[in-house]
Formats: structure tokens, sequence, C-alpha cells
């Protein structure tokens, strides 16, 4: 199949590529790309046409970005772990998963990829989603409001964080200000401003390698809400790396918006205290104790 240039034209404006991202992906040298836009290049070499059709005709759900290009490699897959479902390459390494093996998962399996690296993420507690769903509804409700560009996500939602094809991520709660991001498969990029509530199981990975990643890819504003010890940790990247922390008392502004947008941290912690009492938790307790 050979693209016609309105077709070259209409699929680089709706994913949003610009010449110098279509030249990375492609590897078609800017001038030459510059020269076929503008309609001067009457007749482009079949390897150009070729090159630009393996980006711009692939799945960009399955291959965002560069990895339509990705060349796959075989090499051995020590672990002792089953082979993924549906994906060609079957002797893998942790460290060099990319999103090919992410998509071809179970859909039971919940996971982040990280640099390569497959990390299982264990089902939410109730509380968890419980606080995840107060802030994502605050932050809706402000928006709704206020109007803007900025878009607020909810887990499940995929976020391709630094645009590698080596990281997936799903935050709770996100805030997303450059339309130009939000795909059909998720989020292409950084955003704005996510939010984690901590679970036992990945607490350790939000607050080291999970924390490091948003720094890098460019989050301006980056809360971690512990439930144990009830207090709420802020990270402001473009003013600091020192964090603020904060008891669950009176109420916290988000600063992408001046501190106008308030979150009652007095609800979240009465919300705690609902759950740590119902009857259900007590019981629960009990239940693993006896084991």
């Amino acid at each position: 199949m050979s693209l016609l240039l309105a077709d070259i034209l209409r699929i680089k404006e709706e994913r949003g590529y610009s010449v110098a991202k279509l030249s990375e992906y492609s590897g078609v040298p800017i001038g030459t790309l510059q020269k076929l836009l503008r309609g001067d290049s009457v007749n482009p070499r079949k390897a150009t046409l070729d090159a630009l059709e393996k980006v711009l005709l692939g799945d960009e759900k399955l291959y965002p970005g560069k990895a339509y290009t990705y060349q796959m490699d075989s090499q051995p897959w020590t672990l002792n772990q089953p082979r993924v479902y549906g994906a060609e390459r079957i002797y893998v390494e942790q460290g060099e998963f990319t999103l090919q093996e992410y998509y071809a998962l179970p859909d039971d399996r919940r996971v982040e990829l990280i640099d390569g690296i497959f990390y299982d993420m264990a089902a939410p507690s109730t509380l968890h989603q419980h606080i995840a769903g107060m802030v994502y509804r605050w932050i809706s409700e402000f928006i709704e409001e206020n109007g803007g560009e900025c878009i607020p996500f909810i887990s499940p939602v995929d976020v391709q964080l630094d645009r590698s094809v080596k990281t997936m991520i799903q935050p709770d709660v996100i805030i997303v200000c450059d339309p130009k991001k939000v795909k059909h498969f998720g989020i292409y990029g950084a955003p704005d401003f996510v939010l984690e509530v901590l679970s036992k199981s990945t607490k350790k990975r939000d607050i080291t390698l999970k924390l490091m990643k948003y720094m890098e890819a460019g989050v301006k504003e980056y809360w971690a809400i512990d439930t144990d010890k009830r207090i709420l940790i802020v990270y402001l990247v473009e003013e600091d790396a020192i964090p603020y922390i904060y008891p669950l008392k009176g109420e916290a502004g988000v600063q992408l918006y001046g501190g106008r947008l308030r979150i009652d941290l007095e609800k979240i912690n009465r919300a705690i205290d609902r759950f740590d009492s119902l009857p259900g938790m007590e019981e629960e307790t009990q239940q693993f104790s006896e084991k």
C-alpha cells in the first residue's frame, strides 16, 4: 500500500507528530521529509515511503512512537516465568520486556512495566479505591466548574510515562493538561499531576522507583497518601526535590491550580476511621490471624 501526500499529512496531524518526531520515528532525514510534505518531491524514493508507512500505518495502541521501528531480538529468558501469551518473543530477560509483551498478557494479569521490567500489582483494597475515588471526584468537580484544557483520569488507565516502549504504568489519579497526550490506548507522555494511594505491596516502589520516573519524565506535582501513617507526601518537582509532609488534617491545595483546588484531608482521615471500624474489616483481621 502506498500512502498519498494527503494521507501522510492527515495521519501526521491526527497523531500530533512534528516533522522532527516523524523523522525520529521513521529514520527519514528532516530535509527529505520537509520536501515531501511541501509537495516538492514529485517521485519520492520507495525506501522513504516504506519507512513512513511503517510508522503511520502502525497500530498506535500496540506500538506508539519509536516502537513501530523496533527490531525483535532473541535474548534468552532466564527467569522461571511462563511464556507471555500471544507474544512472538519467547525468550526475554527482565529489563528487556516491551509493550509487545505487556499487551500480550492475559486480561487478569495486573502489572506495571517500568524500564523493561514487569512488576506485579495486587488488586487495590476497598479503602484504596474509596480514597482514590474521593480525590478524583473533587478534582473532576473543580475542573468542570472552572473549565480549561486539563482532564482528570482515575485508574486503571495506561500511562506511557516517558514515551518509552519499555514503560507503561497505572497511577491512581492523574491530571493531563496537554490534550495531544490523550490517545485511545491511554496517555502518551507525562501527566501534569499524579496521585498515588500507597499500598503495602507497592509503597516502596511508589516512593522510590516511580517517583524518580515521574521526576525524570516531567510530572510537575506528585502526591502520595499513606493511609497507615495518615500523612500526605507532596513533591513539587519544578521547585525542589524535598517533599512536603502533611498530617491528614484540614485541607491541602493542588499547586497546579495555584492552590485553588482544595483536597479535604480531614475527610480522607475520617474515611480511614470509617473503614477501620467496619464489621467486615474486623472479621477479615481475625480470619487471617487464625490461619
